[in-house]
């Protein structure tokens, strides 16, 4: 049912005796999971039980009350929905390095399986785990629709050339899901303790961070409600629309996809099969697929993408040439935070990030480069950005977000330019272009009224 080019075994061993865990921890969903269906089918291979894991880290990145609960919310459907097919689920506390080999130990697992993630903190949890677990552990990419570390082997230098790579292996990745039928093996044995689920989304409220409750509710019912709303209203018209920041026109899919309690393949495939101008498909299918699997590959294969060092050789040199340049307006990060900037179109973009736990696409470029033009230096502007993206977005913390910023402060993925004060030749926005491309007063009273 899977394709082997998803599976990258950690170790070579044969799975041993007793049941198969899942360490869910990017896909938090229970339908079209490819890890979730990899590790039922070596539960039925080995006639065991399968249970599924997911560790509670106390801090991640500068997360907050608010995509905690979002996150909560959803795992907390997870476990009713997998309790439903004769699956256990354990949320589990603690540094994943210490909590997820304790499980393994307790219930006698005889393999671990788990997802894809090409986070930093991500990757050495995994290697954290692989260390401390004497038995197989297999990797199986269940975000992206052609798995990372197949698409390319190196770190690309733009969507121009993942692209052609991308494309060749489609049809080989972006098939349909299998339907994923009751466990027929009992999980009695392995069976979770009841969660004590209002106990942790209180413990998980560490911080204000912006209201609690936006126009998004968590789960995997509820992004497939968005996706069906988005291709039923918006898609044949997204070519155009998506670049209006006034207008709502864009897919709203993006908390959902952070968290993975939507797939982005089969959100894929319902676009394809969807009655709409080819042209607004296809930009969809672009910025799902390619765009975003070009922020994994740079993620995955370049460590410094939290900091200046992942920028491109010429950004680096051009940057820091002009590094001294005089700026006409320079902030500090709490005068950022709390939008108290001399440009309202900017303080907008950060209020519809704080009051609704997103940003417009577009808004967000605007909004980077903005820092970079009003911090003392590029690497100030970076963590500037980065604390704010993280924070406040729902889906901050993500490859798309590191990558994103990257791109508008760094070039990460972008040419050279003309050149000119404070950005080199980094490209350049500011607020008479957006003046020129959508209503930006109308979005300004739209953020106000929020």
């Amino acid at each position: 049912m899977i394709h082997q080019g998803r599976i990258f075994q950690h170790s070579t061993e044969p799975g041993r005796p007793g049941p198969v865990l899942y360490w869910m921890s990017r896909d938090q969903r229970a339908g079209d999971n490819w890890a979730l269906v990899y590790s039922r089918e070596k539960a039925m291979e080995y006639k065991t039980g399968l249970g599924v894991v997911f560790c509670l880290s106390d801090t991640f990145l500068g997360a907050t009350a608010r995509q905690y609960l979002f996150m909560l919310e959803g795992l907390h459907q997870v476990e009713q929905d997998l309790y439903k097919k004769n699956i256990a689920f354990y949320l589990v506390r603690g540094k994943p390095g210490r909590a997820v080999p304790e499980l393994v130990s307790r219930i006698r697992a005889g393999l671990l399986v788990t997802d894809f993630d090409p986070l930093d903190i991500k990757q050495q949890w995994q290697s954290q785990v692989i260390r401390q677990v004497t038995i197989p552990v297999h990797e199986v990419d269940a975000h992206n629709i052609v798995p990372c570390r197949r698409a390319s082997d190196k770190r690309e230098y733009a969507a121009y050339t993942i692209r052609p790579k991308i494309h060749r292996l489609l049809p080989e990745y972006l098939t349909p899901f299998p339907t994923l039928k009751p466990h027929p093996y009992p999980a009695q044995h392995i069976a979770a303790p009841d969660t004590d689920w209002a106990r942790i989304k209180k413990a998980a409220a560490v911080s204000g961070a912006g209201p609690e409750h936006y126009p998004f509710r968590p789960g995997e019912a509820a992004a497939r409600s968005v996706l069906d709303t988005f291709i039923k209203t918006k898609l044949d018209a997204y070519a155009q629309a998506r670049n209006d920041p006034a207008a709502d026109g864009v897919s709203n899919l993006s908390p959902y996809l952070h968290f993975g309690q939507i797939s982005a393949q089969a959100a894929a495939l319902a676009v394809e099969e969807a009655a709409a101008h080819t042209e607004s498909k296809e930009a969809f299918l672009e910025e799902l697929i390619v765009r975003r699997e070009l922020a994994d590959n740079f993620c995955f294969y370049d460590r410094k993408y939290e900091g200046t060092g992942g920028f491109s050789r010429w950004a680096k040199e051009t940057l820091s040439a002009h590094e001294n340049d005089p700026r006409e307006y320079v902030y500090t990060p709490d005068e950022f935070e709390q939008a108290r900037t001399h440009d309202s179109l900017w303080n907008a973009c950060q209020m519809q990030m704080v009051k609704a736990g997103k940003m417009h696409g577009y808004m967000r470029m605007y909004w980077a480069k903005k820092i970079l033009e009003w911090s003392p230096s590029p690497k100030e502007a970076m963590e500037t950005a980065l604390y704010l993206n993280n924070r406040y977005e729902l889906d901050g913390r993500d490859p798309n977000g590191y990558t994103g910023v990257a791109w508008a402060i760094g070039g990460v993925h972008d040419r050279a330019w003309f050149q000119r004060p404070v950005f080199g030749k980094v490209r350049y926005m500011n607020r008479k272009g957006c003046e020129k491309k959508f209503d930006t007063a109308a979005y300004i009273e739209k953020i106000n009224n929020l």
